[in-house]
This record gives C-alpha cells, structure tokens and sequence, in this order.
C-alpha cells in the first residue's frame, strides 16, 4: 500500500510540474500575445529613450505589437534598470540601459538592488556615440587648451554635469581632469536634457555630453564644441577633432547603449526578442534616423554583448577605484 502511495504521489508531481510547464511553452509560442513594455532609465529626450522610440517603433511592425516606452529615470539609471531586472519575466518587459546602471555602478555604489551579471540578459548592443565636449559660447573659451588652461587655474570652482554618476559622460571628464592635473565639482543629472540646462543657465560651465543632445545648440551657436571623448574622429562628426588629437591622450570613452531583459525571461523569447531588435537595428531607415541623431548603430549578439559589457568594466573599475568616486 505504501508503494502504491508513493507511485501516486510521483505521478502526481510529475502531473503537477507538466501542468507549470506545458503554459510556459505554450506562452512562449504564442508570444507576443500582447503589447510590449520598454522601459527607459532616464528621462525623456535622452540619448536612450531616443534610441527606444526609433527603434523599438520598428520593433512593434516586426513583432507585430505595440512597444510602449515608459521613463524611469533617477539613482544614476538605477531605479529603471531595477525595473527591467524584476519585470514579469515574460518577455513582455524589456529595456534600455548604459554603462553606468549594467557596469560602472557595480563599483560606484556599496550595493545595488540588481545584480548586472546574475539578474540582466543582454539581448543586443544597439549604439556607440562619442561625447562631445563643450562649453557655452558665451564662455569665450575657443578650444581645449583654453579650458584647460582654465581648469587648472582654478580648482574646483567650475561644475560639469553628466546623465549620472559612473556613465561616460562622467569619467571622460574625471579621467581628463586626472591627466591634466585639475579638479571640477561633478553635478549628476537624471537626463542629457537636464545636464544641458544646466550649461545653459550657468549652473555647470562645461561637459562632456551625448552629440543628439549638445549638437542642435552648437550649430545654433549657443554651444561650443571642442573635442570628443572617442580615440578617433566620429564619421558622423569628422570636423571634430578628438581630445588626444587636442592635446589630452589616452581617453577612450563611447556613451553606448543597448538592450536587455530579465535574465529569468525563458530562453526562446529572449532570442525571439533579441533576433527581432537587431533585424530593427539593421534596417535601413532606422539606421538612418539613428545616424541622424549622431548614433552610430552596432548591433551584436547577446553573447558578443556580454564580452563587450566585462570588457568595459575592466576599463572603467580602475579609475572608479583610483579616483574614490562613489555614487550619487
């Protein structure tokens, strides 16, 4: 009698998990049943909800589903990269983030409320883009040397922004300042929109921002641009010269961005969501939309994403630790 109860109760585990599993397949074949959630951390007009509405406006054709974007910004990116790390797990909540909120923050901040590496599945690199620096026109300073010069004359009595602490728009800075000997006072800000505010309205005097946001305003000649964070000239911006060629070496920085999802999103909708975006991400007018706003597309495999990801830490840990930063 007890053999029999115990063949029971196993044909009843296993009827039990078949009935967890067979919806989970079923779901997954079905997917996308509904419209999708992407969630941007940081506000509207930055550089990643940009890249979220070209591309994830493709993204609905393909899948043939609305993709609704949704900001999340504040905590350096922290706060919309939590979100997409805890969403339902069904494919249905993705998101865009940068180096800061999946690498830096890793160092900057004591703890997380996320782990980038257990609780984050890339799913495609989407865009490189060069930060530019630059100072208001008002400023009179004419190129790199004159900021500089500046700089070290006065330590820290000039602020820069940048969309959060840890992203490139920060450390480019600081790792400038380090090379030069000088110092300036970091201000965070949640958005590429709001940092520029704050050149404008005098708040900071000078930084190292996104080339959709800082772009419009130095042909408009409210912005001087002198130089950009890459190791070599943006085909998208060749008049630009880089800051090693201004006489700053060593600074290698792109202000990248790509998509990922929740690491517990099944396998076979993870692919299906990552084959789709980077099919998005190679089309052409999307890569002309994007091209426009001074991003350069770069579509990549998860797997290829992960590396670049690891690789990026390896660059950036070191500074974060030499320098002391630590998150705001």
């Amino acid at each position: 009698m007890h053999k029999e109860w115990k063949r029971a109760a196993a044909r009843g585990m296993m009827a039990a998990l078949a009935a967890c599993v067979l919806p989970l397949a079923a779901q997954a074949q079905a997917w996308p049943a509904h419209p999708l959630k992407l969630i941007v951390p940081f506000g509207p007009g930055s550089s990643p909800d940009q890249v979220a509405r070209v591309v994830g406006d493709r993204l609905g054709g393909l899948l043939g589903q609305t993709v609704v974007v949704e900001n999340r910004p504040g905590a350096s990116g922290n706060i919309g990269t939590n979100a997409i790390a805890k969403a339902q797990p069904d494919g249905y909540t993705f998101g865009v983030s940068i180096t800061g909120p999946l690498v830096n923050n890793t160092v900057l901040f004591d703890s997380l409320p996320y782990d980038p590496a257990r609780d984050i599945a890339p799913l495609t690199l989407a865009v490189h883009q060069p930060n530019v620096l630059v100072v208001p026109a008002s400023s009179g300073i004419a190129n790199v040397a004159q900021l500089l010069d500046m700089l070290k004359k006065n330590p820290d009595k000039y602020n820069f922004p940048s969309t959060g602490a840890g992203t490139v728009s920060h450390l480019s800075v600081e790792l400038m300042l380090q090379q030069i000997g000088a110092k300036a006072v970091h201000a965070p800000y949640p958005s590429s929109p709001a940092a520029l505010t704050s050149l404008l309205s005098g708040d900071t005097q000078f930084g190292a921002l996104p080339p959709i946001a800082v772009m419009p305003m130095v042909k408009d000649g409210r912005l001087k641009a002198l130089a950009v964070t890459s190791s070599s000239r943006s085909a998208l911006l060749p008049d630009i010269p880089t800051l090693g060629e201004a006489g700053v070496p060593g600074i290698e920085g792109s202000a990248w961005i790509g998509f990922v999802v929740s690491s517990k999103v099944p396998a076979d909708i993870q692919k299906k969501l990552s084959d789709a975006l980077i099919t998005a991400l190679k089309d052409p007018e999307v890569r002309k939309k994007l091209e426009t706003q001074y991003m350069e597309p770069a579509a990549t495999t998860p797997q290829a994403f992960r590396r670049y990801m690891d690789d990026e830490l390896k660059r950036w840990a070191p500074l974060i630790r030499k320098l002391g930063l630590k998150g705001q």
